[in-house]
């Protein structure tokens, strides 16, 4: 019988399927211009829901899943490396879906996209907005309105983010380990030659690890419920998928509601300290830490969509942000190259 359950490995969420989700945290983009990538500042802290049981809102007992400490206005980005196997990957914001602006279904979409390819897309940073950018996740309190959720449906009921997977059918998985098995075999013997192969670098790591710069304290939070909305805009791809649609399965394989909490309730909920407030932009930039350019030639982005078009960034709802901004220099934009712990309980959302 196929494993449908989701566990939590250290802080990645690991999806059926080989799918291995991470949250990390980043800095925030000014809401003009389009920016690299931002740096990763470390993993956010990633909890059941079910191992708090006595302290955790009963809707959240409802909906199952996990959840994970984030400060108002701050940056989040998704990482998916470590995916062992191909997957499509839906990503909800409040139950809209991040690519193509939709409302959450359980079923893959072409008409248009509503899923990302892993492990093709390294990272999702935020909705996409086209044109080879997106906008980036930014964390707001419920009942203002800010989110996406809230823009694209007028209401906020959900917030929080969704994750689902969808593996390839068994025979057009069969074929792609036989691929692999193939290429690997190829390689082993090119690099034993000392033929061509062995001459390939490897290809860089996501971004990523702790910031050595210090960081101001954090203002009070009040709202518990959080959801996403968005920021700035940064130069990243959001790929088409070049299968065929019937090439995947056509339920997922597993799926996991992921909640946002303010560092206050996570402190009462789970008695651990969150995790530190956001390190400033400025200094980050001044201390001459990296950013990072990404581009693959071979893949073709998705167009945006009409719904997610005319998501206004959080800065319209929440007052402007005046803390300073500082543009990397030239050399600090780098570019980048072409199941543990027990399951996660799903609930009813």
């Amino acid at each position: 019988m196929t494993d449908t359950s989701v566990r939590i490995d250290g802080n990645t969420l690991r999806l059926p399927g080989g799918v291995a989700v991470r949250f990390v945290r980043t800095l925030r983009l000014p809401e003009t211009g389009t920016h690299p990538l931002p740096p990763g500042l470390g993993e956010f802290p990633v909890r059941r829901v079910a191992d708090f049981p006595d302290t955790v809102p009963e809707q959240w007992r409802a909906r199952g899943g996990v959840m994970l400490p984030v400060y108002l206005r701050e940056a989040m980005w998704l990482s998916f490396g470590g995916t062992a196997e191909p997957a499509a990957l839906q990503v909800g914001v409040g139950k809209v879906c991040a690519v193509s602006g939709k409302p959450w279904s359980d079923r893959l979409s072409r008409k248009p996209q509503n899923y990302v390819v892993l492990p093709r897309q390294p990272w999702l940073d935020g909705i996409n907005s086209g044109k080879g950018t997106v906008r980036q996740f930014v964390a707001v309190p419920l009942s203002l309105g800010a989110t996406v959720e809230g823009q694209v449906t007028g209401e906020e009921t959900w917030g929080g983010v969704q994750l689902q997977s969808f593996p390839l059918r068994e025979r057009k998985l069969a074929e792609w380990r036989e691929e692999e098995r193939r290429r690997s075999e190829l390689r082993r013997t090119s690099m034993s030659a000392g033929g061509y192969g062995a001459a390939l670098p490897m290809a860089a790591p996501a971004p990523g690890g702790p910031v050595p710069v210090a960081a101001p304290a954090g203002r009070p939070r009040r709202a518990a419920a959080m959801g996403l909305g968005v920021g700035g805009s940064m130069r990243q791809e959001v790929y088409r998928d070049d299968r065929p649609l019937e090439d995947w399965a056509e339920e997922p394989a597993g799926r996991v509601f992921v909640h946002l909490v303010t560092p206050p309730e996570w402190r009462r909920i789970t008695g651990e300290a969150p995790p530190p407030s956001p390190v400033d932009r400025a200094e980050y930039t001044r201390a001459g830490l990296p950013w990072y350019d990404y581009y693959d030639q071979d893949a073709e982005d998705l167009a945006p969509t009409d719904a997610l078009e005319g998501v206004q960034p959080v800065g319209d709802w929440l007052g402007e942000d005046h803390e300073p901004w500082q543009d990397p220099a030239p050399q600090q934009v780098k570019p980048l190259g072409d199941a543990p712990g027990k399951p996660v309980e799903d609930g009813d959302w």
